[in-house]
């Protein structure tokens, strides 16, 4: 069915998938959930909207059909969603997907990496913002510990996900002053470490383009201190590699902000509630949830979502403005970033 990969008006092809399993975040990170919004009464998904994991594995069969071969479960954070190694099995099995990766917090890997690994997932990345405990407890805006972190990232190397991805979303005046700290745990640990610009997704994480730290200037601090070389460029990728020349890994810039990657972007995005959301930054998703229970075929999806794609015309990073940051878009826990 890959002879039916279609193809958006700017000439981009469908190849990723995020996968949204759950709204729910035992974190209340100011840039992705912060609490004065996703307080104690918010209103979280009830368990009959969100897509069952038979309607997740029907939906990713579909996807494949039209040229996805990567695959990465978000949420929120993906981990709350029960009995969630069962779904990566489901998954794990089906022809043609070449990658099915995990984004998580780290908090509940001790328990759950193991059974994950065995499931079928190939791959983990963490985020991790902080090595000061006193300054995760503020960021994350819980009462979860950084240990508990640190002890998922072992637990997730030990279970044979490594090298292990870090992503970092630097912030200036927040945490830029660890930008050699983070460089260092993970060039020790042996993981590969991502420092992302702060991007305005969503409405309610107060972005301000103030607070971004450029990926060059993130590339020259490493530079002075590790000299870097750069890695060929990964067509798929939308960090910029680096290698550090004295053989200690390697490291990823995501310049978003800065110097965005529109025009190579070939990622959808599904949300727990069976939304498809084409971009990021978008302000409207297609229900396929509702589409799907209306009994219709695999093909009526397959041709849904391929002429949904064909329609795609997002480049928002690329046309960013003063006003931009203030249009209606999804928020990020509802996507997965």
């Amino acid at each position: 069915m890959r002879d039916m990969a279609p193809l958006d008006t700017l000439g981009r092809p469908l190849k990723a998938l995020r996968i949204s399993v759950t709204d729910r975040c035992n974190f209340r990170c100011g840039y992705c959930m912060p609490k004065e919004v996703f307080g104690p009464d918010y209103a979280f998904l009830p368990r009959e909207a969100l897509l069952t994991f038979e309607e997740i594995t029907r939906l990713t069969r579909v996807f494949i059909g039209l040229g996805v071969a990567k695959v990465r479960l978000t949420g929120g954070e993906p981990l709350l969603r029960r009995e969630l190694p069962a779904l990566v099995r489901m998954l794990a099995g089906l022809p043609g997907l070449e990658d099915l990766a995990l984004t998580s917090n780290g908090v509940l890997l001790p328990d759950l990496a193991p059974a994950l690994r065995a499931a079928g997932l190939r791959r983990v990345t963490v985020s991790l913002d902080t090595l000061r405990p006193d300054r995760f407890q503020a960021l994350s805006d819980t009462d979860l510990p950084l240990a508990r972190v640190l002890a998922g990232i072992d637990a997730a190397r030990a279970a044979g996900f490594g090298p292990l991805k870090l992503n970092c979303v630097l912030q200036r005046g927040v945490n830029d002053d660890e930008i050699l700290d983070l460089a260092a745990f993970a060039r020790d640990g042996g993981h590969s470490l991502r420092f992302i610009e702060f991007m305005d997704v969503g409405t309610t994480n107060g972005w301000r383009m103030g607070a971004v730290v450029p990926a060059a200037e993130v590339q020259a601090i490493l530079h002075a201190r590790w000299p870097l070389e750069p890695l060929p460029p990964d067509q798929d990728a939308v960090a910029r590699e680096w290698r550090y020349r004295d053989g200690k890994g390697d490291v990823g810039l995501i310049a978003s902000v800065t110097a965005p990657f529109c025009r190579g972007c070939d990622r959808a995005r599904l949300s727990a509630d069976g939304h498809l959301y084409t971009c990021l930054f978008a302000g409207q998703g297609l229900d396929l949830l509702g589409f799907l229970r209306g009994g219709h075929s695999d093909a009526d999806l397959a041709s849904l979502v391929a002429s949904h794609w064909k329609r795609r015309a997002d480049r928002y990073s690329e046309v960013r403005r003063s006003e931009t940051p203030g249009l209606p878009r999804v928020e990020m826990s509802h996507i997965g970033g």
